[in-house]
């Protein structure tokens, strides 16, 4: 594995993370606070499916680039 395609993966993510820190840190501060509300079931089930979709997109992307 490339370091520096490594380094350039973490640091889109953590452009992509901090946008809404930075753009809506109000609006982030109440959402965060009314996470608590919401069950458990729901929050693990929004986890899966972003974890499935981001393998699918890695999938679509590496079998572009052929490896």
């Amino acid at each position: 594995m490339d370091i520096n395609y490594f380094l350039s993966v973490i640091g889109l993510v953590l452009i992509i993370e901090g946008f809404p820190y930075f753009l809506f840190p109000e609006k982030l501060k109440k959402y965060l606070s009314q996470i608590t509300t919401i069950p458990d079931l729901y929050l693990r089930g929004f986890g899966l499916m972003a974890m499935v979709f981001g393998l699918i997109l890695l999938y679509i992307a590496r079998s572009r680039m052929g490896f």
